[in-house]
Formats: C-alpha cells, sequence, structure tokens
C-alpha cells in the first residue's frame, strides 16, 4: 500500500545515498546539493510564480482597480467581491504565487524524516533505513553515515560553542535569509488597510522568519543547513531574473522621495487645436452653418425728392 513514506520519504532517501556516493561520503555536501537539485527541479514552478507577480504588480497599479478601492473603501465585504471578480476576468489566479511554497511544504517534512532515518540512532531506525534501499545502491559500502559536518553533528540541532555559550549560528541563518528573501521578493500590496490580501502578506513576512528559525532550532541541523541553502539560491535565482526589490530592505520613511520631472512653462500652455470642419454632401445640410445674404431693397424716394 502507497502512503506518505513509500511516495516521497524513500526516495529522498535513496537520492541522499546516490549524491552522498558522489561527493565522498560527505553528509553536509550531499544536503548542499540536493537543496540545489531541488530547487533547479522546481524552477518552472518559480518562473509561474515570478509571472504570477508580475500579473499581481499590473493589477495593482491598475485604474480600474484603484478606482474600486476607492469606491468601496468602507465596504470590506463588496469590495472583496469586486476584487475577486476582476481577478476571474484579467485571469489571475493570487494564489498561483503560493504554489513553490505549498509544494516544498511536503519535501520539507519528508527531508526531515530522511535525515532522521539515513542519521539511525537506534536499531530500529537502523533496520528500517537499511529494509528501504534501493537494490542498485550499494549499501554495504556507503552505511552507516558520517553525521558530522563542520562543527555540527547533522541528526542533532545546532549550536556553535562561543565562550562556553551553544550559539544557533544556522537558526540565525534561516532567521536572517527568510526575512531578506521575503522582503526583495515582496510585491507591491494595496494601501488600503482593510484589504486582506495584504494584511495576510504582511504577517506572513513578519512571521514567516522566526517561526523558520524555531523549527532550525528545535529539529536537526541538516534541516537547517537545507533552509539555509534553499534561501540563498531563490534569492540568487531572483536576482538572475531581475526581479528582486532592494528598495524593500529600507523603511519607507527613510527612502528618498521620487521627483517628478519638472515642467517647463511651456508645458502648461495647451497645443492649439483647430476645430474640425464637418462637411456632407448634401446641400440641404451644407446650408446649416451658412448665413444667408438677400440684397436690399431699393429706398423709396420721398414726396419731395420725386417731385424734384
Amino acid at each position: 500500500m502507497l502512503n506518505f513514506n513509500t511516495l516521497i520519504v524513500y526516495p529522498l532517501v535513496n537520492i541522499l545515498l546516490v549524491i552522498y556516493d558522489v561527493v565522498f561520503n560527505n553528509f553536509g555536501l550531499a544536503i548542499i546539493a540536493f537543496t540545489i537539485f531541488i530547487r533547479l527541479v522546481t524552477h518552472p514552478l518559480t518562473v509561474q510564480q515570478l509571472k504570477s507577480s508580475s500579473a499581481m504588480q499590473e493589477f495593482q497599479k491598475s485604474k480600474e482597480w484603484q478606482d474600486i478601492q476607492k469606491k468601496y473603501k468602507d465596504n470590506r465585504e463588496k469590495l472583496s467581491q469586486e476584487q475577486m471578480r476582476l481577478y476571474k476576468e484579467k485571469g489571475i489566479n493570487p494564489f498561483s504565487s503560493c504554489l513553490p511554497m505549498i509544494i516544498q511544504l511536503p519535501v520539507m517534512f519528508a527531508f526531515y524524516q530522511a535525515i532522521v532515518l539515513a542519521l539511525a540512532a537506534t536499531p530500529i531506525q537502523f533496520l528500517a533505513f537499511v529494509k528501504n534501499i534501493y537494490p542498485f545502491i550499494n549499501a554495504a559500502q556507503l552505511v552507516p553515515l558520517k553525521s558530522h559536518f563542520l562543527w555540527m553533528d547533522l541528526g542533532q540541532p545546532e549550536r556553535l560553542p562561543i565562550f562556553g555559550i551553544g550559539v544557533p549560528v544556522l537558526a540565525i541563518l534561516v532567521v536572517i535569509t527568510t526575512y531578506l528573501q521575503s522582503k526583495m521578493m515582496a510585491m507591491p500590496t494595496s494601501s488600503n488597510p482593510k484589504d486582506q490580501s495584504a494584511m495576510m502578506t504582511n504577517m506572513m513576512n513578519l512571521y514567516m522568519p522566526f517561526f523558520m528559525g524555531y523549527i532550525s532550532y528545535t529539529l536537526a541541523s541538516g534541516l537547517a543547513i537545507y533552509f539555509v541553502i534553499s534561501n540563498l539560491f531563490t534569492i540568487g535565482q531572483y536576482a538572475a531574473l531581475g526581479k528582486l526589490d532592494y528598495r524593500n530592505l529600507i523603511p519607507k520613511r527613510w527612502r528618498p522621495a521620487v521627483q517628478e520631472p519638472v515642467k517647463s512653462k511651456f508645458d502648461a500652455v495647451p497645443a492649439y487645436d483647430p476645430p474640425a470642419i464637418e462637411t456632407s454632401t448634401s446641400a440641404k445640410s451644407s446650408s446649416k452653418g451658412l448665413r444667408r445674404i438677400t440684397p436690399k431693397a431699393p429706398r423709396k424716394k420721398s414726396a419731395k425728392n420725386r417731385s424734384k
């Protein structure tokens, strides 16, 4: 019977083993190479996310949407209805930008289980690990796997001892890189404080880095390496495609104001536009705009002038 482990976890374990064999039995490098492999596989989804983000940016700038925001600024329900109507008319899927994250979630959970399974700490876990290795992999040559990388035990939460204090360096890096990624890749949101989508986006950008940092702080350090490399690789992808906005890292009140070009005195003078002259082949219609000129009748002579 197919289940989550059979479909996702065990294939990931075997991919890790193949990469582990390629990178000279270094499990840390295997995790880094595996992360890059996953990001390359999901690159088409990243491109689709960029297209969706660009469409949302154009939508936010459209005059039609801005007029609707002004019209229904005090009616949240009607504003949401009009927003969904415009999404449908313009063929915009507001959830398509979340698709890579939705796909990454099961991979993340499965990857954590794969690390725990590959770095088996008990005989039962080791038996389950060996049992699900594919036949074409030489398990006898690879297991047990070497779990140490730099100062870390990849199966345990990471701590770097500094002056006798265990500092979670990877968890801090996860928070920083997740924050940078969310800020520089954030698309412009509505200025309306009652817009639900804008509120949700701002909340996600604020709380997601700390949530990912907490996971990295409490779970295996191999998963934290996956987070850091994934964030850095994603930032590099967006930078290569020219889609990073570095201005988002600066608070709005500290951003330099964008100066509009100064207009000259000639710009205020409208250009002369002569009125159009309508012509018609009909004599009746053409005579409407003409002034009829009739000759004056001769003045009658008075009796005094007739006598002369």
